[in-house]
């Protein structure tokens, strides 16, 4: 029999994101956001490609990011609360990890697991906010896939998009538990 982490089953099975309204200063400092970034980097990456990349959002440029939100959403005719809603997610952020979905030319990996692994980043990056202690939560929104907001706030090449902002903080609330899939009704058993 293979040899159980116990620790990292009960973290996995127990795991719950952080509303990022609830999430507060202190923000995790460089050190741990690079172990955070270490985490998210050992996705599974066919070929290793690296078709993601990151940027780390602290300080003044959470808030001239929700100052662009405000500006685009605006412009795009956004109802009033979805723009407040979408500028505070920057505004009231300690710190925020933009993950870059950048997908490479390749004749062995198609774009499409690419961007599949751009997404598992974002889950290795949330899951790893949260074992180191922080509160953390995985966010897209409109705002990920606007092209002129991502060329202007982030910068984006025109073949990448924001697989997800991944907001970090101390955590005011322990939210409670959420349904969760019944197994039985997704789970398909193939044995011949």
């Amino acid at each position: 029999m293979p040899e159980r982490n116990s620790a990292a089953v009960d973290f996995l099975l127990t795991r719950r994101s952080r509303p990022a309204k609830t999430l507060i200063a202190p923000a995790p400092d460089r050190a741990v956001i690079e172990v955070i970034l270490q985490a998210g980097a050992r996705t599974p990456d066919h070929g290793c490609l690296e078709p993601w990349r990151f940027i780390v959002l602290q300080g003044a440029a959470l808030q001239r990011v929700a100052e662009q939100v405000g500006t685009r959403a605006n412009a795009l005719g956004k109802p009033v609360e979805q723009v407040e809603k979408a500028c505070n997610s920057f505004a009231n952020a300690p710190a925020s990890i933009v993950v870059v979905s950048s997908p490479k030319v390749s004749e062995k990996v198609p774009e499409i697991e690419q961007t599949l692994s751009a997404g598992a980043v974002c889950l290795s990056v949330l899951n790893g906010a949260l074992a180191s202690g922080w509160g953390a939560n995985w966010i897209t929104g409109w705002m990920a896939f606007d092209r002129p907001l991502l060329q202007s706030a982030f910068n984006l090449q025109a073949n990448e998009f924001v697989a997800g902002f991944v907001h970090l903080g101390t955590e005011t609330v322990t939210p409670q538990e959420r349904k969760r899939p019944v197994l039985d009704t997704i789970t398909s058993w193939i044995d011949e």
